[in-house]
């Protein structure tokens, strides 16, 4: 397993992490250079415990969904809203496999407390949902997250790569004294946090249950406009929450907005999609 405790180790996960963000290949040559700033904080310090893509880590661990999920939320990176108290925080990072290897069309659903510790259960306010992009990448602008009683500070999150199951899993804060009480806190799901002005930047990595093998993925065989037998579900659609298909035999309601693609027909995307 690699280590970033020392920063002259490279691991093929750094740079693969760093050729993701500036979007270029990952010739062998370049399995030597020397970590880029992404590993580390402002200070040069190692960061924050996180669960990194390490040539054979396990994926990042569940935790559990909590009573405050509600689907439908919409689609946004930013979680801001007028007169929304608050110190603003920014939360990025990368979604890799299990080969290290960015997967890009992961469907990212946050949601959260208020300043005061809150969830808004009547509306979606701090509820957004987020795809990342051909990278693997994601940005979320919100706030840091109160607190209320028996849990530390959190971010709630689902993940769900095309035609994969979800994880849900939460976020956590450093150096947050209630890291030590709560009993659902788990370290390997610390964000790298750091200040930046009257504000705060974290990041974060997941690792998917997604298979990454050799060579290329094969070719499916169905047409992308071709919907299954008996069913009204299609490739390329644009459903709106309370849209209602089928496929093949069964019917399914959508629970967000979505551009229907090869990979998340209704049986295998059940953050977009609910059997009626």
């Amino acid at each position: 397993m690699d280590s970033e405790a020392n920063p002259a180790h490279v691991s093929r996960k750094t740079v693969l992490r760093a050729a993701a963000a500036v979007g270029m290949a990952v010739p062998v040559t370049l399995m030597g250079v020397p970590a880029l700033a992404r590993t580390l904080t402002g200070s040069g310090e190692p960061p924050a415990l996180t669960p990194p893509c390490d040539d054979g880590d396990d994926p990042t661990p569940p935790q559990t969904e909590g009573p405050y999920f509600k689907p439908d939320s919409p689609r946004r990176s930013s979680l801001l809203e007028p007169g929304l108290p608050g110190v603003r925080l920014t939360v990025s990072g990368y979604v890799f496999g299990l080969a290290c290897q960015p997967v890009s069309r992961v469907l990212l659903d946050f949601w959260q407390a208020d300043t005061d510790g809150a969830y808004d259960n009547a509306g979606f306010r701090l509820r957004g949902h987020q795809f990342t992009d051909s990278r693997g990448a994601f940005a979320l602008t919100t706030i840091v997250p109160g607190l209320y009683p028996g849990r530390t500070r959190h971010l709630h999150v689902k993940l769900q790569a095309p035609g994969r199951p979800v994880l849900t899993t939460q976020l956590y804060f450093p150096g947050e004294p209630r890291n030590n009480t709560d009993p659902i806190f788990d370290r390997r799901l610390l964000m790298s946090v750091r200040d930046t002005g009257g504000a705060k930047e974290a990041a974060f990595d997941f690792v998917l249950n997604v298979f990454q093998g050799p060579g290329p993925t094969p070719t499916p065989t169905a047409t992308a406009t071709t919907p299954p037998p008996g069913g009204t579900w299609a490739v390329g659609t644009a459903y709106a929450a309370g849209d209602r298909v089928t496929y093949g035999s069964s019917g399914y309601a959508c629970l967000q907005a979505h551009t229907a693609q090869r990979g998340w027909e209704p049986p295998s995307a059940l953050a977009l999609w609910r059997a009626v």
